[in-house]
């Protein structure tokens, strides 16, 4: 299965995300790399994310990318 690396980007409604999918690999390494250098030269004030996602397809992917996931509970010795 291959990696994929996505930039996103935050969309017009609240919890909407816009997905642009930038690379594709067959090793975490390339990819992990890529997404490196990708964030590395992101300018400074714009919010935009690269992340990788490990999936069968593009599809499952931007399935993957698109969840919401709820925020994890704090402990009160984390707050």
């Amino acid at each position: 299965m291959p990696y994929y690396v996505y930039r996103i980007n935050e969309g017009p409604l609240e919890g909407m995300k816009l997905l642009e999918k930038v690379d594709e690999f067959e090793s975490f390494k390339e990819a992990k790399t890529r997404a490196r250098a990708l964030r590395a030269e992101l300018p400074e004030g714009e919010n935009a994310q690269y992340k990788v996602m490990f999936a069968a397809t593009e599809l499952e992917a931007e399935e993957k990318l698109s969840e919401q996931r709820e925020k994890p509970i704090l402990a009160e010795w984390e707050k």
